[in-house]
Protein backbone atom coordinates (compact mmCIF):
# COMPACT_ATOMS: atom_id res chain seq x y z
CA UNK A 1 0.00 0.00 0.00
CA UNK A 2 1.35 3.50 -0.51
CA UNK A 3 1.92 5.73 1.59
CA UNK A 4 1.40 9.61 1.63
CA UNK A 5 5.20 10.36 0.71
CA UNK A 6 3.94 9.38 -2.53
CA UNK A 7 1.89 12.60 -3.26
CA UNK A 8 3.93 15.24 -4.66
CA UNK A 9 4.96 17.86 -1.73
CA UNK A 10 7.50 20.32 -3.53
CA UNK A 11 8.49 21.95 -0.07
CA UNK A 12 9.33 18.27 1.26
CA UNK A 13 10.58 16.79 -2.35
CA UNK A 14 13.31 20.25 -1.88
CA UNK A 15 14.22 19.48 1.56
CA UNK A 16 14.91 16.01 0.61
CA UNK A 17 16.62 16.19 -2.29
CA UNK A 18 18.87 18.47 -0.29
CA UNK A 19 19.79 16.09 1.93
CA UNK A 20 20.72 13.79 -1.05
CA UNK A 21 22.60 15.87 -2.60
CA UNK A 22 24.92 16.33 0.61
CA UNK A 23 25.43 12.78 0.83
CA UNK A 24 26.29 12.83 -2.59
CA UNK A 25 28.90 15.66 -2.18
CA UNK A 26 30.55 12.69 0.48
CA UNK A 27 31.96 10.94 -2.60
CA UNK A 28 33.91 13.07 -4.99
CA UNK A 29 36.66 12.34 -5.44
CA UNK A 30 36.60 8.77 -3.58
CA UNK A 31 34.18 6.57 -6.12
CA UNK A 32 35.65 7.33 -10.07
CA UNK A 33 35.31 6.20 -12.32
CA UNK A 34 31.33 5.84 -11.24
CA UNK A 35 29.23 8.74 -10.13
CA UNK A 36 28.70 10.15 -6.68
CA UNK A 37 25.68 9.59 -6.06
CA UNK A 38 23.27 10.01 -2.67
CA UNK A 39 20.04 8.65 -1.83
CA UNK A 40 17.33 9.24 0.87
CA UNK A 41 14.33 6.94 1.80
CA UNK A 42 11.61 8.66 3.02
CA UNK A 43 8.23 7.27 4.67
CA UNK A 44 5.89 9.09 6.42
CA UNK A 45 7.63 12.03 5.79
CA UNK A 46 10.87 10.36 7.90
CA UNK A 47 13.92 9.36 6.85
CA UNK A 48 14.19 5.38 7.07
CA UNK A 49 17.52 5.11 5.01
CA UNK A 50 19.97 7.26 3.50
CA UNK A 51 23.06 5.69 1.18
CA UNK A 52 25.98 7.35 -0.92
CA UNK A 53 28.50 5.77 -3.48
CA UNK A 54 30.94 3.70 -1.47
CA UNK A 55 34.76 3.96 -2.00
CA UNK A 56 35.55 3.18 -5.80
CA UNK A 57 32.06 3.65 -7.41
CA UNK A 58 30.30 0.16 -5.59
CA UNK A 59 27.80 -0.26 -3.71
CA UNK A 60 25.55 1.74 -5.44
CA UNK A 61 23.79 5.08 -3.40
CA UNK A 62 20.06 3.50 -3.84
CA UNK A 63 21.17 -0.36 -2.62
CA UNK A 64 22.79 1.68 0.49
CA UNK A 65 19.71 3.51 1.58
CA UNK A 66 17.61 0.33 0.94
CA UNK A 67 20.18 -1.68 2.85
CA UNK A 68 20.29 1.00 6.06
CA UNK A 69 16.18 1.39 5.82
CA UNK A 70 15.87 -2.54 6.52
CA UNK A 71 14.40 -5.34 5.11
CA UNK A 72 10.68 -4.77 4.12
CA UNK A 73 11.06 -1.16 5.46
CA UNK A 74 10.81 0.44 2.26
CA UNK A 75 7.57 -0.93 0.60
CA UNK A 76 5.37 2.50 -0.15
CA UNK A 77 8.41 4.77 0.60
CA UNK A 78 9.63 7.29 -1.81
CA UNK A 79 13.52 7.18 -2.92
CA UNK A 80 15.21 10.47 -3.34
CA UNK A 81 18.41 10.29 -5.88
CA UNK A 82 20.39 13.05 -7.57
CA UNK A 83 21.15 10.91 -10.75
CA UNK A 84 18.98 7.97 -12.38
CA UNK A 85 18.88 4.67 -10.82
CA UNK A 86 20.70 2.60 -13.26
CA UNK A 87 19.22 0.28 -15.70
CA UNK A 88 21.89 -2.09 -16.67
CA UNK A 89 23.76 -5.12 -15.49
CA UNK A 90 27.72 -3.77 -14.81
CA UNK A 91 29.97 -5.00 -11.85
CA UNK A 92 26.98 -4.81 -9.85
CA UNK A 93 22.84 -5.87 -10.36
CA UNK A 94 20.54 -2.84 -11.93
CA UNK A 95 19.58 -0.59 -9.13
CA UNK A 96 16.12 -0.32 -10.56
CA UNK A 97 15.11 -4.02 -9.59
CA UNK A 98 16.51 -3.60 -6.28
CA UNK A 99 14.04 -0.45 -6.08
CA UNK A 100 11.15 -2.54 -7.74
CA UNK A 101 11.91 -5.19 -5.55
CA UNK A 102 11.38 -3.58 -2.60
CA UNK A 103 8.08 -1.80 -3.46
CA UNK A 104 9.52 1.93 -3.73
CA UNK A 105 6.52 3.55 -4.64
CA UNK A 106 7.80 7.10 -5.87
CA UNK A 107 11.38 8.55 -7.27
CA UNK A 108 12.60 11.76 -7.29
CA UNK A 109 15.78 12.31 -9.54
CA UNK A 110 17.47 14.99 -9.54
CA UNK A 111 18.49 14.79 -13.33
CA UNK A 112 19.14 11.68 -16.42
CA UNK A 113 22.12 9.69 -16.51
CA UNK A 114 23.52 10.42 -19.59
CA UNK A 115 25.51 7.32 -19.95
CA UNK A 116 24.20 5.51 -22.92
CA UNK A 117 23.82 2.59 -20.93
CA UNK A 118 20.90 4.28 -18.83
CA UNK A 119 19.71 7.47 -20.60
CA UNK A 120 16.41 7.01 -19.60
CA UNK A 121 15.79 3.46 -19.64
CA UNK A 122 15.95 3.19 -15.88
CA UNK A 123 12.93 5.79 -15.60
CA UNK A 124 11.18 3.89 -17.77
CA UNK A 125 11.42 0.74 -16.30
CA UNK A 126 10.19 2.36 -12.54
CA UNK A 127 7.50 3.98 -14.71
CA UNK A 128 6.53 0.26 -16.13
CA UNK A 129 6.33 -0.42 -12.61
CA UNK A 130 3.72 1.56 -12.16
CA UNK A 131 6.52 3.68 -10.03
CA UNK A 132 5.50 7.22 -10.00
CA UNK A 133 8.57 8.73 -11.19
CA UNK A 134 9.51 13.07 -11.07
CA UNK A 135 12.39 14.24 -12.60
CA UNK A 136 14.60 17.70 -12.16
CA UNK A 137 14.12 18.68 -8.26
CA UNK A 138 17.83 19.99 -7.64
CA UNK A 139 18.78 19.32 -10.85
CA UNK A 140 21.35 22.79 -10.97
CA UNK A 141 23.63 21.45 -7.66
CA UNK A 142 23.25 17.81 -9.17
CA UNK A 143 24.38 19.15 -12.12
CA UNK A 144 27.54 20.43 -10.75
CA UNK A 145 28.02 17.47 -8.79
CA UNK A 146 27.76 14.99 -11.62
CA UNK A 147 30.21 17.63 -13.92
CA UNK A 148 32.54 15.07 -13.89
CA UNK A 149 30.81 11.90 -14.70
CA UNK A 150 28.49 14.21 -17.51
CA UNK A 151 31.79 15.48 -19.13
CA UNK A 152 33.78 12.12 -19.06
CA UNK A 153 30.33 10.49 -20.94
CA UNK A 154 29.50 13.34 -23.12
CA UNK A 155 32.57 14.66 -24.20
CA UNK A 156 35.69 11.98 -23.30
CA UNK A 157 37.94 14.00 -20.88
CA UNK A 158 37.18 14.97 -17.36
CA UNK A 159 35.87 18.06 -15.97
CA UNK A 160 38.17 20.62 -15.11
CA UNK A 161 38.82 22.58 -12.56
CA UNK A 162 41.82 25.41 -12.29
CA UNK A 163 43.22 26.46 -9.56
CA UNK A 164 45.27 29.47 -9.24
CA UNK A 165 46.74 31.73 -6.24
CA UNK A 166 48.15 34.54 -7.29
CA UNK A 167 49.48 37.41 -5.10
CA UNK A 168 47.32 41.37 -4.87
CA UNK A 169 49.38 42.35 -7.96
CA UNK A 170 48.73 39.19 -10.02
CA UNK A 171 51.41 37.27 -9.81
CA UNK A 172 52.04 33.44 -9.09
CA UNK A 173 55.72 33.40 -8.11
CA UNK A 174 58.51 35.69 -8.09
CA UNK A 175 61.21 36.38 -10.20
CA UNK A 176 62.78 33.00 -11.67
CA UNK A 177 60.03 31.07 -10.64
CA UNK A 178 61.35 30.95 -6.91
CA UNK A 179 58.50 29.85 -4.97
CA UNK A 180 56.64 32.56 -2.19
CA UNK A 181 54.10 32.34 0.23
CA UNK A 182 50.98 33.92 -1.35
CA UNK A 183 48.20 33.18 0.99
CA UNK A 184 47.16 31.86 4.61
CA UNK A 185 45.81 29.06 6.37
CA UNK A 186 42.34 28.76 5.99
CA UNK A 187 43.07 29.07 1.84
CA UNK A 188 45.69 26.43 2.01
CA UNK A 189 42.84 24.47 4.04
CA UNK A 190 40.25 25.05 1.21
CA UNK A 191 43.33 23.52 -0.97
CA UNK A 192 43.29 20.41 0.69
CA UNK A 193 39.50 20.13 0.79
CA UNK A 194 38.91 20.84 -2.99
CA UNK A 195 42.09 17.84 -3.73
CA UNK A 196 40.17 15.22 -1.61
CA UNK A 197 36.69 16.10 -3.71
CA UNK A 198 38.98 15.68 -7.13
CA UNK A 199 39.80 11.96 -8.87
CA UNK A 200 43.34 13.68 -9.76
CA UNK A 201 45.57 16.74 -9.77
CA UNK A 202 47.47 17.64 -12.59
CA UNK A 203 50.88 19.96 -12.73
CA UNK A 204 54.19 20.21 -15.23
CA UNK A 205 57.07 19.33 -14.31
CA UNK A 206 58.29 22.99 -13.75
CA UNK A 207 55.85 22.97 -11.36
CA UNK A 208 57.59 20.39 -9.00
CA UNK A 209 60.94 21.89 -9.81
CA UNK A 210 60.02 25.09 -8.34
CA UNK A 211 57.65 24.30 -5.43
CA UNK A 212 58.12 20.40 -5.14
CA UNK A 213 54.59 20.23 -3.64
CA UNK A 214 53.39 16.69 -2.04
CA UNK A 215 49.50 17.17 -3.79
CA UNK A 216 47.90 15.33 -1.29
CA UNK A 217 45.13 16.05 1.08
CA UNK A 218 46.46 17.04 4.25
CA UNK A 219 43.09 17.85 6.34
CA UNK A 220 42.91 15.80 9.72
CA UNK A 221 40.80 12.21 8.91
CA UNK A 222 41.10 13.43 5.27
CA UNK A 223 44.80 11.71 4.48
CA UNK A 224 43.35 8.78 2.61
CA UNK A 225 41.36 10.83 0.31
CA UNK A 226 44.36 11.68 -1.63
CA UNK A 227 43.54 12.18 -5.24
CA UNK A 228 46.37 10.65 -7.78
CA UNK A 229 49.05 13.00 -8.82
CA UNK A 230 49.57 13.36 -12.55
CA UNK A 231 53.16 14.99 -13.69
CA UNK A 232 53.49 15.79 -17.40
CA UNK A 233 57.03 15.32 -17.81
CA UNK A 234 58.16 14.45 -21.50
CA UNK A 235 61.40 13.82 -20.50
CA UNK A 236 61.26 11.39 -17.50
CA UNK A 237 63.51 13.49 -15.97
CA UNK A 238 61.61 14.58 -12.93
CA UNK A 239 63.68 14.83 -9.71
CA UNK A 240 63.72 11.48 -7.67
CA UNK A 241 63.84 13.44 -4.69
CA UNK A 242 60.79 15.90 -5.74
CA UNK A 243 57.78 14.84 -2.97
CA UNK A 244 55.61 13.79 -5.39
CA UNK A 245 58.10 10.59 -6.54
CA UNK A 246 58.87 10.03 -3.13
CA UNK A 247 55.86 9.39 -1.90
CA UNK A 248 54.90 7.40 -5.01
CA UNK A 249 54.34 4.07 -3.01
CA UNK A 250 51.52 5.89 -0.41
CA UNK A 251 49.99 8.28 -2.54
CA UNK A 252 49.35 7.08 -6.59
CA UNK A 253 51.75 9.17 -8.71
CA UNK A 254 51.05 8.92 -12.92
CA UNK A 255 54.37 10.49 -15.01
CA UNK A 256 53.00 11.25 -18.75
CA UNK A 257 55.95 10.86 -21.15
CA UNK A 258 56.73 11.12 -24.55
CA UNK A 259 57.19 7.58 -26.30
CA UNK A 260 60.51 8.52 -27.13
CA UNK A 261 61.30 8.99 -23.18
CA UNK A 262 63.69 6.73 -22.27
CA UNK A 263 63.27 3.69 -21.35
CA UNK A 264 65.52 3.18 -18.55
CA UNK A 265 64.30 6.31 -17.37
CA UNK A 266 60.64 5.07 -17.12
CA UNK A 267 61.95 1.35 -15.03
CA UNK A 268 63.95 3.64 -12.68
CA UNK A 269 60.24 5.97 -11.59
CA UNK A 270 58.42 2.77 -12.12
CA UNK A 271 60.86 1.49 -9.04
CA UNK A 272 60.17 4.41 -7.28
CA UNK A 273 56.34 3.59 -7.37
CA UNK A 274 55.50 5.78 -10.42
CA UNK A 275 53.62 4.72 -12.88
CA UNK A 276 54.58 5.96 -16.58
CA UNK A 277 52.12 6.66 -19.04
CA UNK A 278 53.52 7.14 -22.99
CA UNK A 279 51.90 9.94 -24.61
CA UNK A 280 53.12 11.19 -27.88
CA UNK A 281 55.06 14.54 -27.18
CA UNK A 282 56.26 17.61 -29.90
CA UNK A 283 59.11 19.35 -28.97
CA UNK A 284 58.43 18.46 -26.01
CA UNK A 285 54.46 20.01 -25.81
CA UNK A 286 52.27 17.25 -24.98
CA UNK A 287 48.92 17.79 -26.85
CA UNK A 288 46.61 18.67 -23.80
CA UNK A 289 43.77 17.15 -25.19
CA UNK A 290 44.95 14.30 -25.76
CA UNK A 291 45.95 13.78 -22.38
CA UNK A 292 42.55 14.72 -21.19
CA UNK A 293 41.02 12.16 -23.07
CA UNK A 294 43.49 9.63 -22.08
CA UNK A 295 42.86 10.22 -18.20
CA UNK A 296 38.79 10.01 -18.63
CA UNK A 297 39.92 6.43 -20.49
CA UNK A 298 41.71 5.60 -17.01
CA UNK A 299 38.23 6.87 -15.25
CA UNK A 300 39.41 9.93 -14.14
CA UNK A 301 36.07 12.03 -13.99
CA UNK A 302 37.29 15.34 -11.83
CA UNK A 303 40.48 16.94 -12.58
CA UNK A 304 42.20 19.34 -10.30
CA UNK A 305 45.20 21.55 -12.35
CA UNK A 306 47.50 23.32 -9.98
CA UNK A 307 50.09 23.30 -12.84
CA UNK A 308 52.21 26.64 -13.95
CA UNK A 309 51.24 29.15 -16.62
CA UNK A 310 51.98 26.44 -19.08
CA UNK A 311 49.68 24.49 -18.35
CA UNK A 312 47.28 26.64 -17.48
CA UNK A 313 47.43 28.53 -20.83
CA UNK A 314 47.50 25.62 -22.72
CA UNK A 315 44.07 24.49 -21.17
CA UNK A 316 42.50 27.89 -21.32
CA UNK A 317 43.37 28.14 -25.25
CA UNK A 318 42.28 24.96 -26.07
CA UNK A 319 38.75 25.40 -24.55
CA UNK A 320 39.37 22.87 -22.03
CA UNK A 321 38.82 24.74 -18.44
CA UNK A 322 35.27 24.46 -16.76
CA UNK A 323 35.82 25.73 -13.57
CA UNK A 324 37.72 28.04 -12.18
CA UNK A 325 39.25 28.76 -8.20
CA UNK A 326 41.25 32.32 -8.17
CA UNK A 327 42.95 32.77 -4.77
CA UNK A 328 43.67 36.18 -4.49
CA UNK A 329 46.68 37.06 -1.58
CA UNK A 330 46.62 40.03 0.00
CA UNK A 331 50.29 41.12 -0.24
CA UNK A 332 52.19 41.98 -3.85
CA UNK A 333 54.95 40.29 -5.35
CA UNK A 334 56.34 42.79 -7.30
CA UNK A 335 56.78 43.99 -11.38
CA UNK A 336 59.47 41.07 -11.95
CA UNK A 337 57.25 38.17 -10.60
CA UNK A 338 55.95 35.69 -13.04
CA UNK A 339 52.33 36.40 -14.13
CA UNK A 340 49.71 33.47 -13.94
CA UNK A 341 49.36 33.06 -17.90
CA UNK A 342 51.70 33.15 -20.50
CA UNK A 343 51.28 35.97 -23.45
CA UNK A 344 47.91 36.86 -21.81
CA UNK A 345 46.28 38.92 -19.01
CA UNK A 346 44.78 37.36 -16.41
CA UNK A 347 41.16 39.12 -17.70
CA UNK A 348 41.60 36.56 -20.48
CA UNK A 349 40.39 34.30 -18.31
CA UNK A 350 38.09 36.03 -15.10
CA UNK A 351 36.11 37.97 -17.74
CA UNK A 352 36.07 35.35 -20.49
CA UNK A 353 32.55 35.26 -22.09
CA UNK A 354 32.61 31.23 -21.30
CA UNK A 355 32.21 31.71 -17.87
CA UNK A 356 30.44 33.30 -15.01
CA UNK A 357 30.91 33.83 -11.67
CA UNK A 358 29.54 31.80 -8.75
CA UNK A 359 30.83 34.82 -6.55
CA UNK A 360 33.65 35.07 -4.16
CA UNK A 361 34.24 34.84 -0.36
CA UNK A 362 36.87 36.07 2.26
CA UNK A 363 39.63 33.01 3.67
CA UNK A 364 40.78 34.87 6.24
CA UNK A 365 43.17 37.53 4.90
CA UNK A 366 42.72 36.01 1.58
CA UNK A 367 39.33 36.15 -1.05
CA UNK A 368 38.50 33.25 -2.93
CA UNK A 369 36.70 33.87 -6.49
CA UNK A 370 34.57 31.08 -8.58
CA UNK A 371 33.96 31.31 -11.69
CA UNK A 372 32.05 27.97 -13.95
CA UNK A 373 31.69 27.56 -17.85
CA UNK A 374 28.17 29.28 -18.40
Amino acid sequence: MNDTTTAADPAQDQRFMQLALSLARRGLGNTWPNPAVGAVLVKDGVVIGRGWTQPGGRPHAETEALKRAGRGKARGATLYTTLEPCSHQGQTPPCVDALISAGVARVVSAMEDPNPKVAGQGHAKLRERNIAVEIGVGAEEAQRINAGHVRRIVDHRPHVLLKLAVSSDEKIAAAGGRRVEITGEEARERVFMLRAMSDAILVGRGTVIADDPVLTSRLPGMEQRSPVRVVLNAKLNIPLASAVIGTAHDVPAWVIGDVAASQIAEDVLRGKGAEVIRVPAQDGLFDIGAVLKLLAERGVTRLMVEGGAAVATSLLNAGLIDEVILLRGGKPIGADGLPPLRGLPLTALTQAPRFKSLGSEKLGDDTLEHWVRG
